[in-house]
């Protein structure tokens, strides 16, 4: 995406949370002083990539559009415990009613980029891999967009998006097609223009039928490292081969150095622990 992309994102991501808690009206912010201007801060009460600022900065604006911020951490860069992340200075009404949309994508978006960031800076530390960190569709509902984001601001790479820019052919898609060989063929007619088409297999033999059959990236599912070898051999180099299930930060290093080029993990925008930040006004 574009910065200009982002911002667009991130203002329609905002729109919708600002709707769903502020309703009509902030009740309890409705008890301050509409003219009490106030400075504020956000500070990460852990060590976190930053990410999720375009959605802050959103929350902030569309509450008070004269809002001054002043990030103090790049979006992308790691902060430490206890580090002011921003400053800001506006309606103290306005913040307030920001303040939890503001943290809520900074929380969430930032556990993202940072989860990513400790696959990849694993996979990394493996000599002689190439295999890439990459995502899926097992998102927030809503916030797909934003999650794959995040990824990418913790050096992970984007799979799909959705169902209609690529073609994940898996066990149930074969079976009703009647096998491997068929239903590549039906995706090379029916989807032409797909970023990609892979096919899932289980075992070698099912490796085997795909490249045949002219695969050009394929899904190993479940397969253990000895396997893995294996078909990084059978395939001497004519897919692309990615690896899914059983990824967990203890296996990921020994998954990469069988030679693979990509990893998914569900867990990077699945099972996610949100960074703790927190937001207090000047003098408290």
């Amino acid at each position: 995406m574009t910065e200009v992309e982002i911002t667009e994102l991130a203002r329609a991501d905002v729109a919708r949370a600002l709707q769903e808690d502020v309703g009509a009206a902030d009740l309890t912010a409705g008890l301050i002083d509409p003219q009490r201007r106030a400075r504020a801060r956000i500070l990460a009460r852990e060590s976190a990539v930053i990410c999720g600022q375009p959605w802050a900065q959103a929350a902030l604006e569309q509450c008070d559009p004269s809002v001054k911020t002043t990030w103090h951490v790049s979006e992308g860069q790691r902060c430490e415990r206890n580090q002011i992340v921003l400053e800001m200075e506006g309606s103290a009404r306005a913040l307030l009613t920001a303040e939890r949309t503001a943290l809520n994508f900074l929380q969430l978006l930032s556990a993202v980029a940072t989860k990513t960031a400790i696959y990849v800076d694993t996979v990394n530390a493996v000599p002689n891999n190439r295999a890439q960190i990459v995502d899926t569709r097992k998102t927030i509902p809503g916030l797909r967009l934003a999650q794959k984001y995040a990824v990418k601001i913790g050096g992970g790479t984007n799979h799909r998006i959705g169902l209609y820019d690529a073609v994940l052919i898996k066990e149930n898609h074969i079976a009703a097609a009647g096998s491997i060989t068929q239903v590549l063929e039906n995706a090379a007619h029916i989807a032409p223009n797909a970023l990609f088409i892979e096919i899932e297999v289980e075992n070698l033999d099912q490796l085997a039928e795909a490249l045949d059959a002219g695969a050009k990236m394929v899904l190993l599912d479940n397969m253990d490292l000895e396997t893995l070898r294996k078909a990084v051999a059978l395939n001497a180099g004519r897919a692309i081969l990615e690896v899914s299930g059983g990824v967990n930060l203890s296996t990921v290093a020994g998954i990469a150095a069988t030679g693979v080029d990509r990893i998914s993990i569900g867990a990077l925008t699945k099972d996610v622990e949100a960074i703790d930040f927190s937001m207090r006004f000047e003098g408290v």
